[in-house]
């Protein structure tokens, strides 16, 4: 099989699993050659789809046999750098998070965390020339990588930077590829009325070191300014947004996750109007609030 059938089966295996409502990611999905996003094989794969780290444990991996391209089209996550925990995410579960942000042509995206570009490139494809993808990488020589590698996209614009100031313009959609605490002021502002955001909000795993975070991944429709709603689309296990999180937060965050579903699953909405911590907040910000109202 040559690796555009190749790439074109792996798209329809997502499209099947993930029940994509966007043919347009598809052929997202179809179009990106993802070993051009990686370092040059054999692949270091996460050998058990991350089962060890959600179980709190250390993660275990696999070599590829050889360097031919077709290892890479599975949903398998792939090291970027395995001394650091630091993987290329399952195409399973980013493709879940790339359909609900309802990528369309001639929308405008800001990845946060782009490593090596392979799904910023997806979402280049999704919002076509039209659209506009900024996507920043705190790391400065994967920031350097995923500018060669995004170099034939020029919509897509890549920054060495944490995202922590304003951000110049508005997006329709937002990724957030790595753990936090909280979402940024400055994200939450930047979201267009009816824009969407997945944000993974995680709490440390103490075997794991600082750099692994678990917990939710949410989806964020913004209604208005000050009022987002809100719902759980995954638990995940995830590399923590080094420098953007609050330390103080973290055990906070902890302890609401320990809650458990019948805690979280009725958070409604992400309220940021002032108000009086209450019954019904199952995380209280000074600018934010995880509300079950």
């Amino acid at each position: 099989m040559d690796l555009e059938l190749r790439r074109r089966f792996f798209a329809e295996e997502l499209q099947a699993v993930c029940n994509f409502r966007s043919p347009g990611l598809v052929e997202a999905f179809a179009a990106v050659p993802r070993e051009r996003f990686l370092a040059p094989g054999p692949w270091t794969v996460l050998g058990d789809a991350g089962d060890a780290v959600m179980m709190g444990g250390p993660p275990k991996y696999r070599t590829t046999p050889d360097a031919d391209p077709a290892h890479v089209y599975h949903n398998v996550a792939i090291a970027i750098d395995a001394q650091r925990q630091l993987f290329n995410g399952q195409p399973g579960t980013l493709a879940v998070y790339l359909d609900v942000l309802d990528l369309a042509p001639g929308k405008s995206v800001l990845h946060v965390g782009c490593g090596l570009g392979y799904y910023t490139a997806v979402m280049a494809n999704a919002v076509g020339s039209t659209g506009r993808v900024v996507a920043f990488e705190v790391d400065e020589s994967l920031a350097a990588a995923a500018r060669r590698n995004l170099s034939s996209l020029p919509w897509v614009d890549v920054r060495h930077d944490d995202t922590g100031g304003a951000l110049d313009g508005a997006f329709d959609a937002i990724l957030v590829n790595a753990g936090m605490t909280h979402p940024l002021d400055s994200w939450l502002d930047a979201l267009n009325i009816g824009g969407r955001m997945i944000l993974p909000i995680t709490g440390t795993i103490p075997a794991m070191g600082p750099t692994i975070g678990k917990g939710l991944t949410w989806l964020l429709t913004k209604e208005d300014d000050d009022r987002l709603a809100t719902r759980p689309v995954g638990i995940v296990a995830i590399y923590s947004a080094i420098g953007l999180r609050d330390d103080t937060l973290n055990a906070r965050v902890g302890k609401a996750l320990m809650g458990g579903p019948m805690q979280w699953a009725a958070v409604k909405h992400l309220r940021r109007d002032p108000h009086e911590e209450s019954a019904s907040c199952w995380i209280h910000g000074s600018t934010w609030c995880w509300s079950k109202e």
